[in-house]
């Protein structure tokens, strides 16, 4: 095997070579043994994890001699370093044959090759996804992929996983599992596969996983319609005019809800992260936590009533409602998480007490929000962008189901005609 590799591409020339780094001497007199990595006139180094004395090395051969001592078999040390290149070459040349080599930055490059073995882990992948995601600040996507990652690990028994294990049998086979438990329903195993396909996704983009034979492409991923979570406007108004006083361990639930409602369905996450700073000219301006939206809603008479009560005698940089408590950005995000909990243990004692047998959720706000609008004859367009979502299919889902009076009133329309 000739010592140097050579891929072109163009005008960009990547090479790997078997090395002794002898700018970086150790403590005890040793050098690193490292794949040395040229890519776009740019050169960096892969560190193998071992080092020898210079006369332990043959860098003609680009190997370890016969006389290192520190380990037991030198003809598997110098197995396993060609290996380690093989592999390299192995990730070049795909990224070659697939044209991505050429828009890669050097860096990119290496963090491929050296973690390419330890993220052909799915779960250590995903656990790298999660830190990403608390990084940013998306802790409510770290703990949706940190779910899907726990009911994955049970269903493994402990076992790890490899991508190249996750194929159709193994879905089908993760569905049945799921669906044996009792209480478990078809709709949760959806959202844990959703998961793992998010994740997967992730990898086939960042070089970890294959492409070709995604599994996927033929599995689909089943789901039953949900219970109507929207609710008529009679049952609206009664929450809304429910006379609640301050101090009632229900009067905050109830306006949470009646704000969600009125502020575009804002979720109860955002709400609680609503701060004095966020009013701006009898304006609300803030961004989706989410998805990063920026809104910017007119605050009418009825909100700005609403919104007195927990405004009061408080500076810009306060929070507008007693939900968030720490500085911590993910000790905050688990005091409004906590909060929701309690919210929606009032929400149901709400609606026992306005007599709606609905289940009143966190959601229903959002979802009643959708349908009036669209019951008030606002373009689909138009809702999709007030709710935040990115596709049309995803306000549809919140929209399929018209209440039966109007289909009625729709069916007697065509039946006189």
């Amino acid at each position: 095997m000739r010592a140097n590799f050579f891929t072109n591409f163009k005008d960009m020339k990547t090479s790997l070579v078997l090395s002794l780094d002898t700018r970086r001497s150790k403590k005890d007199g040793t050098y690193p043994i490292i794949l040395r990595l040229t890519h776009g006139r740019k050169t960096t180094s892969i560190a193998m994890g071992f080092s020898v004395l210079k006369s332990e090395w043959d860098d003609r051969k680009k190997r370890v001699k016969r006389s290192y001592k520190g380990v037991t078999s030198i003809n598997r040390l110098n197995t396993l370093l060609a290996k380690e290149k093989i592999d390299a070459m192995d990730i070049i040349n795909k990224l070659q044959d697939k044209k991505r080599l050429h828009r890669m930055g050097i860096m990119q490059l290496k963090d491929l090759i050296a973690t390419k073995s330890h993220y052909e882990s799915f779960f250590k992948f995903g656990e790298r996804v999660i830190e990403e995601m608390k990084e940013m600040k998306r802790f409510g996507n770290a703990e949706a992929y940190n779910q899907v990652l726990k009911a994955i690990r049970k269903f493994m028994s402990g076992s790890d996983l490899t991508f190249n294990e996750i194929n159709y049998e193994f879905l089908v086979n993760f569905e049945k599992h799921h669906l044996s438990k009792e209480g478990n329903s078809i709709n949760g195993a959806a959202s844990y596969l959703k998961g793992v396909r998010a994740i997967y996704n992730k990898a086939i983009k960042m070089g970890y996983a294959e492409k070709d034979g995604h599994p996927f492409e033929f599995y689909t991923i089943r789901t039953t319609p949900t219970a109507k979570r929207a609710l008529d406007i009679e049952h609206l108004k009664k929450i809304i005019n429910l006379e609640l006083k301050p101090g009632h361990h229900l009067f905050d639930y109830r306006n949470y809800f009646v704000l969600s409602y009125m502020l575009y369905g804002i979720s109860f996450i955002d709400l609680a992260y609503l701060k004095m700073e966020n009013i701006i000219d009898g304006r609300l301006k803030f961004k989706r936590k989410k998805t990063g939206k920026l809104y910017d809603i007119k605050l009418f008479p009825q909100l700005e009533a609403l919104l007195a009560h927990y405004t009061v005698g408080k500076r810009k940089s306060d929070y507008i409602f007693d939900i968030i408590f720490r500085n911590d950005p993910e000790l905050a995000y688990k005091d409004a998480k906590w909060e929701r909990l309690r919210y929606n243990k009032g929400l149901k004692e709400l609606g026992e007490l306005c007599g709606i047998e609905t289940r009143l959720t966190s959601y229903v706000s959002r979802h009643s929000f959708a349908t009036q609008a669209m019951l008030h004859k606002v373009p689909v367009v138009a809702i999709s962008a007030m709710l935040g979502h990115s596709k049309l299919s995803t306000t549809q889902i919140y929209l399929k189901d018209l209440p039966n009076n109007i289909l009625d009133e729709y069916n007697v329309l065509i039946q006189s005609t």
